[in-house]
């Protein structure tokens, strides 16, 4: 079998609403998830065992003993007579950064386990596993834009979003998933169901459609991760200010923030600004869908 390729998009949180803490400890959510065109390239060449080599500007945040690798144990523990083989992981995406790189990377693995596998392995069997490598990796298995809540794990695909230019920036600064929601100390989850919630998620025909509804929304956990890493705000603040920016919000648990522009030119040309005033950041131009 030839080198298996996939692409694992950067997740973008384009609004995430915490309802409130669990018993178990964990959060009930929601959000509106939508993918950047890039993101992290993994490849597979099916064979014996199980190998790892990681590379990219962003491989000495990571070990072996990544994501990939974890997904690929677990497809072995339910399907023995399951090949791997060896992966490689060109690591393009800042880590920690609110954007779902090692969730995307493990996505991409299940993807790449189940074209390797084709007679031993169903879409359904790597669905079950998502829950177990993390919240995200659910909605990142499709990679489509979706409405995610629960703990990330329930998923609705929605209709296709239009082509949006973005910017995304991250500062070089972590933040821990954990930390954040500790630093936003929510209250009990009173145990309200997706139904129940006033959020509606209409079709978006333009980006203007789509600014519109953001404009009304947000992101939960944005004063927490400012409070523990206050660039964030910086961040959100220089992209608002860019020519073009229709409205900036942070992903995820952060560091990244995005700003929705109104031409791929104006986002290149914040980008170009960005970049040369900020040649510490991470600042890339892309499109959502």
């Amino acid at each position: 079998m030839p080198v298996l390729k996939e692409t694992a998009k950067a997740k973008v949180n384009l609004t995430l609403r915490i309802l409130g803490r669990r018993p178990d400890g964990f959060h009930e959510l929601e959000s509106l998830v939508a993918f950047a065109e890039i993101g992290d390239v993994l490849k597979l060449e099916p064979g014996d065992g199980l190998g790892i080599a990681v590379g990219g500007p962003f491989a000495g945040s990571l070990g072996e003993d990544n994501l990939v690798a974890e997904a690929a144990r677990r497809v072995g523990a339910i399907c023995p007579s399951c090949r791997a083989g060896r992966f490689h992981l060109e690591k393009n995406l800042p880590v920690a950064a609110g954007i779902g790189g090692g969730s995307s990377d493990a996505a991409a693995a299940l993807r790449l386990l189940l074209e390797a596998n084709p007679e031993h392995l169903g879409h359904q069997d790597v669905a079950r596993l998502c829950p177990q490598l993390g919240a995200d990796v659910a909605v990142c298995l499709d990679q489509r834009f979706a409405v995610m809540w629960g703990l990330g794990e329930k998923v609705s695909a929605l209709e296709a979003l239009p082509r949006t230019p973005v910017v995304l920036v991250n500062p070089g600064v972590a933040l821990a998933t954990a930390d954040v929601f500790r630093a936003l100390d929510a209250g009990r989850y009173e145990g309200m169901d997706r139904q129940s919630l006033d959020d509606t998620h209409p079709a978006f025909d333009t980006v203007g459609d789509l600014v519109a509804y953001l404009e009304s929304k947000g992101n939960d956990l944005e004063q927490a991760a400012i409070g523990l890493a206050p660039i964030v705000g910086d961040v959100k603040a220089s992209l608002s200010a860019q020519a073009g920016c229709l409205i900036a919000r942070m992903s995820g648990s952060g560091a990244t923030c995005f700003g929705v522009f109104d031409g791929q030119a104006s986002a290149r040309q914040a980008a170009d600004r960005l970049g040369r005033a900020h040649p510490e950041w991470w600042v890339v131009t892309s499109n959502l869908a």
